[in-house]
């Protein structure tokens, strides 16, 4: 029985340009639920990860206009993941027979880890430079610029995204597997969360999700990672006049290449990590061919090194 980590990225859930709005983002996901259900073998243990980029920020300005002590950004973590995995375990109950379950994931950072000191993670909508220079003066943000479509720059807020180190829940995701459960979980990245004594304690950061993906894949012995996203492969060479898709490749021949942090550099470093680790291929393609991404003709595989 094959055992398969799908992560469905942010722009899997809320395309590229798609207001956010509830209507629109209910319908991706439904559209993203019957993809993997048609693309998956009925027998297999499916667990499905998720980001939420969009959806943490918009709760994270909505808090701050409230005029209130605003919530901290691990509750809001928290408040996402429920909301995409219930709407994901909705649909996917729909379409089969086989209990779903999605659990609230909380994942233990390191307090030192250097991410703190230097927020890089993208979170909600894109805004203006004014509009940026705005909000951070308002609610003490950091903002910072991405590209955007055309060669334009759009501005974002930005926030830590330690490594994660350990998956608390991981024993009950292995406990629903056997049981024959379809899981959804670390949504988002996780719950980001500390570890002081015997206590849990919730820190101001949203975790990567497809790193949190290539642990909990490991973390399973899961045979194969397949981190989604809305093109087709990992692209060489991305806005030249040679970019081409990469089709198939080892982890050490990518991990030698640059990808951008803010777009498919996280994906990269996750799948060639879980390769690494394991000994087992992961792959990197797009949710509308998830059937072909799965059978070898679409995507970018990345393959153990040789000697490895």
């Amino acid at each position: 029985m094959t055992t398969t980590v799908v992560a469905l990225g942010g722009n899997a859930l809320l395309r590229r340009g798609d207001p956010l709005d509830p209507v629109i983002q209910d319908g991706n996901i439904a559209r993203a639920a019957c993809a993997i259900l048609d693309a998956v073998e009925s027998g297999d243990r499916l667990v499905i990860t998720h980001g939420n980029g969009p959806q943490v920020g918009l709760l994270a300005l909505a808090d701050a206009g409230r005029g209130e002590l605003p919530f901290p950004l691990d509750v809001l973590d928290a408040e996402s993941e429920g909301m995409i995995g219930y709407l994901l375990a909705r649909h996917l109950h729909r379409r089969q027979g086989r209990p779903v379950a999605t659990v609230l994931t909380q994942v233990v950072v390191d307090p030192d880890d250097a991410a703190f000191a230097q927020p890089t993670k993208p979170i909600g909508p894109t805004y203006t430079e004014a509009e940026a220079a705005a909000l951070a003066h308002a609610h003490g943000w950091r903002v910072a610029p991405e590209d955007a479509a055309g060669g334009t720059s759009a501005w974002r807020r930005v926030v830590a995204s330690p490594s994660p180190r350990r998956i608390v829940e991981l024993a009950a995701v292995r406990a629903l597997l056997g049981a024959g459960t379809i899981v959804v979980c670390a949504g988002g990245g996780g719950v980001p969360v500390t570890e002081q004594g015997d206590r849990l304690v919730g820190v101001e950061a949203v975790v990567d999700k497809d790193a949190t993906s290539a642990l909990l894949a490991e973390d399973l012995d899961a045979d194969r990672l397949v981190l989604l996203t809305d093109v087709e492969a990992v692209v060489d060479g991305w806005g030249t006049a040679d970019a081409r898709p990469i089709g198939r490749l080892t982890a050490s021949d990518l991990g030698r290449r640059d990808f951008a942090s803010g777009s498919m550099g996280p994906k990269v470093r996750a799948a060639c990590a879980f390769v690494d680790h394991t000994g087992r291929s992961a792959a990197i393609g797009s949710l509308d061919r998830l059937a072909d991404v799965l059978a070898g003709r679409s995507g970018t595989w990345i393959d153990p090194t040789p000697g490895s």
